[in-house]
């Protein structure tokens, strides 16, 4: 499980979003960065044994900067105030399906699926859940994808109007309309700090298996 000092590190990161404070407590960002990789290790040799793909994962192909990119953005903090690690086929920059757990403090969550992909692949996607769009339910129906993830796929990135070669009458047409397939399960911090939750976060992972195989294969 991560330690209670790296959500205290970032709650503070939150409050003193600057590089003063931020260079005088390296030591402490050091701390939080090493206890996510350590985490993160530990999440890969676990999810290894659902998705072997993941097996050759280290978690420097996982975990993300800390510095954000301030060049296009009204927000100029320089600090991103969460850490995460992707868990996928060919590493966080590999354009693959996958599985991501995102501590920050009182907003902490494991998601798994395929965020904002690119036009291209978009496409692809779409054409699998039309063409294969019994098999897409029955991943979604599934009794453990149900339980883990009750409100079903992420509304937040879609359509107002049916895509491009689709009409409102195809069955699948809520889906189509996506542009991302996530979903996502919150935690409290105090699950998060529970000696359970790596046990938890791979139960999570374990019907998301299969939308990252169906996603995968999509776009492969």
């Amino acid at each position: 499980m991560p330690q209670a000092s790296t959500l205290k590190f970032l709650r503070d990161l939150k409050k003193n979003n600057n590089k003063p404070w931020f260079e005088k407590n390296r030591s402490a960002y050091q701390d939080a960065k090493e206890d996510v990789e350590r985490f993160a290790e530990k999440v890969i040799e676990g999810l290894a044994r659902i998705d072997p793909a993941i097996a050759a994962l280290q978690p420097k192909d996982c975990t993300f900067r800390i510095y954000r990119d301030v060049r296009f953005s009204r927000d100029k903090s320089p600090y991103k105030t969460n850490m995460g690690a992707y868990l996928n086929k060919g590493g966080k920059r590999s354009p693959t399906a996958g599985y991501y757990v995102h501590f920050e403090p009182g907003r902490c969550f494991a998601a798994g699926g395929l965020w904002m992909p690119m036009p291209a692949d978009l496409a692809r996607v779409r054409q699998e859940i039309d063409y294969n769009f019994s098999e897409w339910q029955d991943i979604l129906r599934s009794r453990a994808f149900k339980k883990y993830f009750p409100e079903g796929m992420s509304q937040e990135d879609i359509l107002s109007r049916p895509p491009k070669g689709y009409s409102d009458e195809n069955p699948a047409i809520q889906y189509l309309k996506l542009k991302s397939f996530i979903v996502t399960r919150k935690f409290a911090d105090a699950e998060v700090l529970s000696p359970s939750f790596l046990k938890q976060l791979l139960r999570t992972y374990e019907p998301v298996k299969e939308l990252v195989y169906f996603l995968n294969r999509s776009i492969e």
